[in-house]
């Protein structure tokens, strides 16, 4: 199964193989598209995997949260974005351009050093920041500039957009009980906490064709020892987007401020059991939703993959740290290797000493 072709919506995908929203650090100082970025994704793209979510693409100058990452804020980043859409089509990859916000974890020296702006003022233990409270034209500012980011991409020629609201960004703050403590239209209860996120997905919606693919990313739990979202409120949540029209959810998990052990990126996957560690909210999903369910979270081997897909876990497989080792991963399992080389020391997590996201296990 995992190299059969799959759609979403009218997007034909050659396998089921997904390159997860993985930041790249090669974008310049301002968050334009580089040479250095294009030639990342056209290896990408080269190495066969079914379908390319970009790096984290940054809506709004509030919500920078890591050094040269891409932008998409306004119209002048359209042209190297539409040189980068067009380079991974020369090598037949479809890409899909992930949006988001960082919210809470914005670091202040990234925004001028003013705080980082939240649902709610609740203090960051990572940065050691309190951000600044949202107000309501703030809100419709950001909503806005999500419906904005979403025209240029599609615009600029990616296949679809993909909605960052996992991991505790500004989205999934929203979402969250113990980021949004707000009792307003905003939060108070999971129906006001939503309304940002549907408020969001109107917006992409009013700016976009009818039938272009829009996605979302989204936690199966944010992992806390005290309130934040549950893998029952996420399947909740998921049901009231397939009814708003999304198209693919990919389920993720945790936030900067979870257990270590319980984040996206896990270290010490030693054996098949260790993979896969979102697949049992996965799997709720599937059994619920009638859209694709792109599974991620430490997939390692071959024989896991063809697993999930065959057990009804998900319908996609996405990688992210086994590509950044390996972008050629896909047409390697294609003829027959069995495992990535990827050990999940997370050396590549290293964001702010690394020059660029890379493998620090192999050699210059």
């Amino acid at each position: 199964m995992l190299f059969d072709t799959f759609f979403i919506r009218d997007l034909k995908l050659k396998n089921r193989l997904v390159r997860s929203a993985t930041y790249e650090k090669r974008a310049d100082e301002r968050g334009f598209v580089t040479d250095a970025l294009i030639e990342f994704y056209e290896t990408l793209a080269w190495g066969g995997v079914g379908l390319i979510i970009t790096g984290n693409a940054i809506v709004h100058p509030s919500g920078f949260s890591v050094e040269r990452a891409v932008c998409i804020y306004d119209d002048a980043y359209v042209p190297g974005l539409r040189r980068l859409a067009h380079a991974i089509h020369r090598f037949d990859g479809k890409v899909v351009m992930q949006i988001t916000h960082g919210g809470r974890q914005c670091y202040p020296d990234m925004l001028g050093g003013n705080p980082p702006i939240a649902p709610s003022a609740v203090y960051e233990p990572i940065l050691n920041v309190t951000p600044h409270a949202m107000t309501e034209d703030e809100i419709w500012e950001v909503i806005g500039a999500f419906g904005s980011a979403a025209k240029r991409v599609q615009a600029s020629g990616f296949d679809g957009v993909q909605i960052h609201a996992a991991h505790g960004y500004l989205i999934s703050e929203f979402l969250s009980s113990h980021t949004n403590r707000r009792e307003d239209d905003w939060g108070g209860d999971e129906e006001r906490r939503f309304s940002f996120l549907q408020e969001v997905i109107k917006a992409i919606r009013a700016n976009v064709d009818a039938d272009y693919p829009v996605m979302i990313k989204m936690n199966s739990s944010d992992f806390l020892k005290d309130g934040g979202l549950t893998p029952q409120e996420s399947l909740s949540i998921a049901r009231k987007l397939q009814g708003l029209g999304i198209d693919a959810i990919e389920v993720s998990g945790g936030m900067f401020e979870s257990d270590v052990r319980l984040r996206a990126a896990r270290g010490d996957i030693l054996k098949p059991e260790d993979e896969a560690y979102f697949k049992e909210t996965a799997a709720m999903f599937k059994k619920e939703l009638d859209i694709p369910v792109i599974l991620v979270g430490g997939i390692r081997s071959r024989a896991v993959c063809e697993e999930l897909l065959v057990s009804g876990c998900a319908d996609l497989i996405s990688l992210s740290r086994p590509l950044i080792r390996e972008p050629d991963l896909p047409e390697k399992l294609r003829d027959g290797k069995e495992k990535a080389d990827c050990i999940s020391c997370n050396g590549c997590m290293r964001f702010k000493k690394l020059d660029m996201v890379r493998c620090i296990q192999i050699e210059d």
